[in-house]
């Protein structure tokens, strides 16, 4: 889905379909402009996509959190070109500063004792396989 499309929606329906409101839309917008400004003062070949397409396939994986492969057929663009235009998009918007989370000093002036908790994916935590873990001893079938 192109942002072409979406530009006829009323306001219900791209929030609904995005999860942002227009205004906020329009204010990323703005980030993600000047930061490719700054990317490509050095120079560069042109993006294949639109910083609005950009911005909607981010909000995409943001909303559904479907596969790199799935936003890539979405768009007509290859899976990696995803993968690098989406935490483009992210590290614009994280360096703005704009757009924030509140910190941890927020979560502890919480006076009515409520507790966050982080669920975000970490990864697993396993034991590293050593020599003597995989080669096992050798028995001698002389007793």
């Amino acid at each position: 889905m192109f942002f072409e499309e979406l530009a006829t929606l009323r306001e219900e329906k791209f929030r609904r379909l995005t999860g942002i409101k227009r205004g906020t839309f329009e204010r990323i917008l703005e980030i993600l402009k000047e930061g490719e400004r700054v990317q490509k003062a050095r120079g560069g070949r042109p993006n294949h996509l639109s910083l609005e397409n950009r911005l909607l396939m981010t909000l995409c994986y943001w909303r559904e959190y479907r596969t790199y492969f799935h936003i890539a057929l979405d768009f007509n663009v290859s899976e990696s070109a995803c993968f690098r235009n989406i935490p483009w998009v992210e590290n614009c918007l994280v360096a703005s500063k704009v757009f924030a989370l509140p910190g941890r000093g927020c979560l502890q002036d919480a006076a009515d004792g409520e507790i966050l908790i982080d669920a975000s994916e970490s990864p697993i935590e396993r034991p590293k396989k050593s020599r003597s873990a995989i080669i096992r001893e050798r028995k001698s079938a002389i007793p």
